[in-house]
This record gives C-alpha cells, sequence and structure tokens, in this order.
C-alpha cells in the first residue's frame, strides 16, 4: 500500500561545461499545494516546467524548490571584475591617507594583494545560460520528484504503521469502555431500583410510575451505546481510509474530529472512575492521531 507524508526532502547534483549546480526539494504540511520557488539567475525559464511537473507527483503540502548554480572551482578563462577593483583601490587610498595623517607607516600594496582579495577575480562566468545547460537542468525536474515522492513515500510508510497501532489502541479502549459501561449499568441498575424502593416505603404520596419513569429518563442520558456504536463505525471508517491508495488527510482530518466528538461525550456521560479514566485515555490516543494525521497527504 503506497501512502505518502506531506513532509519529505530530496537533492539531486549535476554539472556541464564550468558550472555546476543543486536541485533541492522539501515540503511540510498544508491544506492544499503551495510551490515556492527559488531558482538562480538566469535560470527563471525552469519555473514553468517545474510547476507544471509537481501536481503529478504531489497533491498537497507547502513545496520549497531551490535551485544553485556555481562556478566550479578552478575552471574557466580568470578576469578582473573592475567595479570590484575600482573599490578596493579607492579603500586602499583612503586607508594609506588617514594612516599617514595618524603618522603610521603602512606597507605597500602590490598587485598580487590586490588580486588575491575575494570578489577582484572571476573566472570565466558565462553572460548568457547556454540552451545546452537550460536542457540537461529542464531534464533532471522528473528525476528530482521522483526522488522527492520516494522520500515522501517512505516517509508515509512509517506514519501508516505509527496510525495502524494508534487505531488498535482506539479500538481497544472502545472495547474496554463497553465492558465497562454494561458493569456500570448492572450496578447502577440494582441502586436505582433500591432507591426507588426506599422512596416508596418512605411516603405514600410518592408516585410509583412517576419514578419509574424519572429514574429510566436518568438511565437513558447515562446510556453510551450509541457513541460506543459510533465508535466503532468511526474505526471501521478509519481502516478504509488508510486502506485508500489515493490523498485520505482531508477525509481523515474531519473524520479525527468525529472520533474526539464521540470521546467528549463518553467522558461526559461515564458516570463512574473506571470508565472515565478509558475515556480520557481514548482522548489521549485521539490527540496523537490528530497530530499524525497532520502531515498525511
Amino acid at each position: 500500500m503506497t501512502r505518502q507524508s506531506m513532509t519529505g526532502f530530496a537533492t539531486l547534483d549535476g554539472a556541464q561545461d564550468l558550472l555546476s549546480w543543486q536541485w533541492e526539494i522539501r515540503s511540510v504540511n498544508g491544506k492544499g499545494l503551495d510551490i515556492r520557488l527559488r531558482l538562480a539567475d538566469g535560470f527563471e525559464a525552469l519555473e514553468k516546467p517545474v510547476r507544471m511537473a509537481a501536481p503529478e507527483y504531489v497533491s498537497r503540502g507547502n513545496v520549497s524548490i531551490s535551485l544553485k548554480v556555481k562556478q566550479r572551482e578552478g575552471q574557466g578563462i580568470p578576469r578582473v571584475n573592475d567595479a570590484v577593483l575600482a573599490a578596493v583601490l579607492t579603500a586602499v587610498k583612503q586607508v594609506n591617507v588617514m594612516a599617514e595623517g595618524q603618522g603610521i607607516d603602512t606597507y605597500p600594496t602590490s598587485a598580487a594583494d590586490l588580486l588575491g582579495l575575494r570578489g577582484v577575480m572571476e573566472y570565466g562566468a558565462e553572460e548568457k545560460v547556454s540552451a545546452d545547460i537550460l536542457a540537461k537542468i529542464t531534464a533532471q525536474i522528473p528525476e528530482l520528484f521522483g526522488l522527492f515522492q520516494a522520500a515522501r513515500q517512505s516517509e508515509g510508510a512509517a506514519l501508516l504503521h505509527i496510525l495502524t497501532a494508534q487505531l488498535d489502541q482506539v479500538a481497544a479502549l472502545t472495547d474496554a469502555a463497553a465492558i465497562s459501561a454494561e458493569a456500570r449499568l448492572a450496578r447502577s441498575g440494582d441502586l436505582l431500583r433500591s432507591k426507588v424502593t426506599a422512596l416508596l416505603d418512605a411516603s405514600e404520596l410518592a408516585d410509583e410510575a412517576r419514578l419509574q419513569q424519572e429514574l429510566a429518563l436518568l438511565a437513558v442520558k447515562a446510556d453510551i451505546t450509541e457513541e460506543i456504536d459510533r465508535l466503532k463505525a468511526h474505526i471501521d471508517a478509519a481502516r478504509q481510509l488508510l486502506a485508500n491508495p489515493n490523498p485520505v488527510g482531508r477525509k481523515f482530518d474531519f473524520l479525527m474530529q468525529e472520533f474526539n466528538r464521540e470521546a467528549n461525550t463518553l467522558c461526559s456521560k461515564s458516570g463512574s472512575a473506571e470508565l472515565t479514566a478509558i475515556g480520557l485515555d481514548l482522548k489521549t490516543v485521539i490527540d496523537q492521531m490528530r497530530e499524525q494525521i497532520q502531515n498525511l497527504e
């Protein structure tokens, strides 16, 4: 079964002629699909093919994609950056003047010293990106998304394992709540009957039918049969969603709200310490599931 997380990370490198580059793609959860691009100068033409390819691999998540390009070290024809050299010469002259004004001797600055300063020398950076390089980088887009999809599927497999275990816990707690409720009902039934008998014996004016009716209403209000049945139905629905190969994150998020609503009602109607403890454990596991669901595509 293939299941994707909305979190993932992948990189892809490449090189040709005097250039090397690196793609980087990462994502976090999001309500829809949001693609954010940060491309190196001169490679803006890649935005369209990236945006066109993305929906084939990703349906939800905030996805950030960057392309970094650099000149390969030690390659290309060196040349002087005139603007940087002029700024450096101005700075050197200013320092010499200020030093002389303070009576401080300075050592002569050689051409080699100037050329060794960062930015003064450049190594054959191309004015325009060649069509061949642009085509090669464009051709990597499907591979990049393929690696990214594999990473999300790997995290999705781990997420599926966690959610399955948590769902098993919810099922076990629901069964425990049903057993506890039946035991509580038997105890409360005996208690209600003893109270009715005591009230009837204590007052000749007591309306037995009315008392029985009121006590029956109290029993109905404390009954959690419907909550147990709905929880079991939600568990079946959740298992079906986990088995569905299509993106189900939004549906699962809505279902978790229904889980939480039934758990809250169960706690409010518990009427016993044991059932309250089970209800609180149930709420804890449901909250943990909701956190995990936020990353499910």
